[in-house]
């Protein structure tokens, strides 16, 4: 699958815990710009609402509010996610699943997947999914911002085999919400992962060494 549209490739973009469709717009403008002409970015939102204050650790990089969602919760019982919470149970994953794949139906053809925090760590299961053939997802690779595994029992199957869709990988050395050595852990899990460090923390990096990265990563992928 390939893009050769006036607009580009379309990016079906997965936004963090306790953000939104909109407001991960919003925090992804100079990425736009950026990818102007090569890529459109198309938000979906979670399905989940967020409703719990925010606990220490929690990986979230937005303050709780009414738009606030989340792709699954690591502790069911107070509604809340802890991307460095050994869970045992989690809840919400296969709504979302659900979710994403009426996104992809929704909008036909989709090129690729971009996440970031929890949406990360959800294209990373994505990933998984298709490389183990569900026919949901076709797509061709993966932008993963600020990505990790998930840490609920429940999850690990998804990381039993290699993933070979390609991936780009783009962490925060100074990430103290996804420290990068969790990044670093997921991109492990892919055959032939590109990564791309940048010296800030937990936001989705645009300058130009990252413009030059994204566009040379999608490049491949434009005919």
């Amino acid at each position: 699958m390939s893009s050769s549209r006036g607009e580009g490739l379309r990016l079906l973009c997965l936004h963090g815990y306790r953000q939104d469709a909109e407001s991960f717009r919003a925090r992804t403008g100079a990425l736009r710009k950026a990818l102007r002409g090569r890529a459109q970015l198309l938000n979906v939102a979670a399905p989940h609402p967020v409703v719990a204050r925010p606990q220490p650790g929690d990986a979230a990089s937005d303050p709780p509010k009414a738009a606030a969602r989340g792709w699954w919760f690591s502790n069911p019982q107070e509604g809340t996610f802890n991307a460095l919470e050994e869970a045992p149970a989690c809840q919400g994953l296969e709504e979302s699943l659900d979710g994403v794949a009426a996104a992809f139906a929704e909008h036909g053809l989709v090129d690729g997947l971009l996440g970031f925090s929890q949406g990360a760590a959800l294209v990373g299961i994505i990933c998984a999914l298709k490389q183990q053939g569900d026919p949901r997802f076709q797509f061709d690779f993966a932008i993963v911002i600020a990505g990790f595994k998930s840490r609920a029992v429940s999850h690990r199957s998804y990381y039993q085999g290699p993933i070979g869709v390609p991936s780009l990988h783009v962490l925060g050395e100074t990430d103290r919400v996804i420290p990068a050595e969790m990044s670093r852990d997921l991109a492990s899990h892919f055959t032939e992962p590109v990564v791309l460090t940048h010296p800030g923390g937990h936001f989705v990096p645009a300058s130009a060494p990252q413009k030059k990265a994204y566009l040379e990563f999608l490049a491949q992928f434009i005919k």
